[in-house]
């Protein structure tokens, strides 16, 4: 699916992606505002780049990126005709449940049991007492998303038949640069290379275990179908976002807005997200740690995905990703 040539590239001077012409290996480029694009395998002499390979040096990698980026000299291509892939091959994805107080609030409602005999507005302010003690009590929720979800922006996503609630969920994703273990909150945003966008589709049937509701919620079973996490279209540096903890994060179904919040509604920001994180795992370069959904979702409209829908999801400064749905085909 080709990218709208008439929507905004992203925030700053330029992004990284991972890109390729027709029938060739893709390359790392260097995304200019103006739409163009530079190799970074020639421009820094490395045939073997990759993204992932530059944030292993983003320190010393950075600078040079914002020298070629105001030296325009260089062998630029046009963005138009070129394949936009994820812009990265994370080894670990990271992803925070129930940070965003609204959202939770109405799935919550949505998955009420039948025979629940609280009013909606009863459960609706027992549930948000929940979200506040989460917050008071600073814990974060995170499990573990596995990388062969990931897919491109623009990627065709096929709906698996076994899926019969597969829903979205836009959210706000960072990149990380720099090994990250057992880092403090006020240091965690010097390990953040840059943000990028990610929807993180979940089958709303299979997020909980019916035949064993002890145990809970079933992650890999509802989040981890291939192509079940569009990403990119690029990766902006941290310096060229503001405040990542006030970007509009909105998406929008066969034209219609169905998500639209600012990541101030996030109950933990990602400086507390990649500390947590942290302080179990060891954030490597590259890895993603998706930050949760706002309030929007298609369980909360009674509106799931289906064939032929078309997703575009906007994220401020980031651009924008859109997705068609097909239907799985019998084999």
């Amino acid at each position: 699916m080709k990218r709208d040539v008439d929507s905004p590239l992203f925030s700053g001077p330029f992004a990284l992606g991972t890109v390729s012409a027709p029938g060739r290996t893709p390359f790392p480029a260097l995304v200019l505002s103006d739409a163009r694009v530079l190799d970074l395998r020639t421009a820094l002499g490395a045939p073997q780049l990759t993204v992932r390979t530059l944030l292993e040096g983003w320190d010393e990698v950075l600078p040079r990126l914002r020298s070629l980026a105001a030296d325009t000299a260089g062998a630029l291509l046009p963005l138009d005709g070129l394949r936009v892939h994820a812009p990265v091959e994370p080894r670990q994805v990271f992803q925070s449940g129930a940070n965003y107080r609204q959202h939770v609030i109405d799935l919550a409602v949505a998955h009420r049991s039948p025979d629940d005999p609280r009013t909606v507005e009863e459960a609706r302010a027992e549930f948000a007492e929940v979200m506040d003690r989460r917050a008071r009590e600073d814990l974060p929720y995170v499990f573990i998303g596995l990388p062969s979800a990931i897919t491109g922006p623009y990627d065709d996503i096929v709906l698996p038949a076994w899926a019969t609630q597969p829903d979205w969920e836009l959210e706000l994703a960072a990149v990380i640069a720099r090994p990250a273990h057992q880092v403090c909150v006020e240091e965690a945003l010097e390990y953040v290379a840059g943000y990028t966008i990610a929807n993180d589709l979940t089958d709303r049937a299979t997020v909980f275990r019916q035949d064993m509701p002890g145990i809970g919620t079933d992650w890999l079973r509802c989040k981890n179908a291939p192509g079940f996490t569009p990403l990119g279209p690029w990766i902006v540096p941290a310096e060229s976002i503001a405040d990542p903890g006030d970007l509009r994060v909105t998406l929008r179904l066969n034209g219609e807005t169905m998500q639209d919040e600012s990541t101030k509604d996030m109950l933990f920001g990602i400086a507390r997200l990649v500390s947590y994180i942290s302080r179990t795992s060891r954030l490597l370069p590259g890895d993603l740690v998706l930050t949760g959904s706002p309030a929007g979702n298609g369980i909360h409209w009674g509106r799931l995905l289906r064939d032929g829908d078309v997703m575009e999801g906007s994220i401020t400064g980031l651009g924008v990703q859109r997705t068609r749905c097909t239907a799985e085909t019998a084999s």
